[in-house]
């Protein structure tokens, strides 16, 4: 299905291989997604609309999943933004939990267990593992975080940060943050 810009606006399902977790697999499908991301983003300047395109197609994208979303810095707190999953929480404090500490220390936090976590807020109680990547507006601030979390231990690793870092890479260019992160 085309959208008025003349692009393919579908995200079609993983293939069936979708829950292998070789390194390879595991690469290609995060190359795979920024490909499609960037087709699904281009020429679309509605900030909420890029971000909850980005949301769904992260959660129906990546196996394992049972939370995927973005959190805004706004007012000096993190409000929840687009996502896929069960409610969460709506208001999370800098430097608090796993994404409030993405932003007070500026880097991707990959945490293999929630519970040993200190500080770990349960939104959901079922998520058992956690990776959160900051995404930095033009003058090196943060201006959201994305979310991922998964009801299996150790979902996440060094692959994962950095093909998701490469989707917050994409973000940064073609969200205009100023007008996201107004309240």
């Amino acid at each position: 299905m085309a959208d008025p810009h003349g692009h393919d606006a579908t995200v079609p399902a993983p293939s069936a291989s979708a829950d292998s977790t070789s390194a390879d697999t595991k690469s290609a499908r995060y190359a795979e997604l920024l490909e499609r991301l960037e087709g699904l983003l281009e020429g679309e300047p509605d900030w909420l609309a890029n971000l909850a395109n980005t949301a769904a197609a992260v959660y129906e994208w990546l196996p394992g999943l049972n939370w995927a979303g973005f959190y805004l810095v706004r007012d000096g707190e993190l409000v929840v933004g687009p996502f896929q999953g069960r409610p969460a929480c709506v208001r999370i404090a800098l430097g608090a939990g796993v994404c409030g500490t993405a932003v007070a220390q500026r880097s991707s936090q990959v945490v293999p267990d929630v519970h040993a976590f200190p500080g770990h807020i349960a939104c959901d109680p079922r998520s058992r593992s956690e990776i959160v990547v900051p995404i930095l507006g033009e003058d090196g601030t943060v201006t959201a975080v994305l979310d991922l979390d998964s009801d299996r231990v150790a979902t996440f690793d060094e692959e994962d940060r950095a093909g998701l870092e490469a989707v917050a890479e994409l973000l940064a260019r073609v969200i205009d943050w100023g007008r996201a992160c107004r309240s």
